[in-house]
């Protein structure tokens, strides 16, 4: 496969599966920059931890090991949900709702959010070398830098940290209910639990 098929194929499975990851590290930024929590470095770190976890269980399934077990990795979905309805809740004793802290709270929830993108990754890698795959993984990790900064860009500015400060006890814990629900919904783990019950 040509390198320039292999490059524009990366980016654009890339861009199609991290568009809900871009609002996600833009709300992240623009929390940081109102309270100081999580660090914008923690979330690069988190945002690159939980991305290269799944691109790892992705080439691992891609090469016939079936360690993703199917509709039940939409169970994750519950993590950004579970973040979600928590941060409703407490929503009129704070000013703010800071979804994640540090490092390891940004990469569980980066890779909650990144469940639906290990069927498409999946599916990519199995058909290419060892070569045009490691140079995929290289084009996404560059592509995540461009990612971290560009939302990094957006959520500094005042007009958006300032709505994110004001409504963001509403609105961050919105996006991942949102967020939770598609993913739980688009896995079919609910058809599967209602089997087994």
């Amino acid at each position: 496969m040509p390198i320039l098929t292999v490059l524009g194929s990366a980016a654009i499975i890339f861009v199609i599966t991290n568009v809900d990851a871009f609002v996600v590290l833009t709300l992240l930024f623009a929390a940081s920059r109102g309270t100081g929590v999580p660090r914008p470095a923690q979330i690069v770190a988190g945002q690159y931890l939980g991305f290269i976890a799944w691109v790892v269980v992705s080439v691992v399934a891609a090469a016939g090991l079936r360690l993703v077990a199917d509709a039940w990795v939409g169970l994750l979905g519950v993590v950004p949900l579970a973040l979600g309805l928590h941060g409703l809740l407490r929503a009129h004793r704070h000013p703010t709702y800071v979804c994640a802290t540090g490092t390891w709270s940004v990469a569980v929830l980066t890779i909650a959010n990144g469940v639906d993108n290990v069927t498409v990754y999946v599916l990519h890698f199995i058909d290419l070398s060892p070569g045009a795959e490691a140079l995929t993984i290289a084009l996404f990790c560059v592509l995540l830098a461009v990612w971290c900064g560009a939302a990094a860009l957006i959520g500094s500015r005042k007009t958006v940290s300032t709505l994110v400060g004001s409504a963001g006890r509403w609105l961050i814990p919105t996006v991942f209910i949102a967020i939770g629900t598609w993913v739980v919904i688009k896995s079919g783990v609910l058809a599967k639990l209602s089997i087994h019950m």
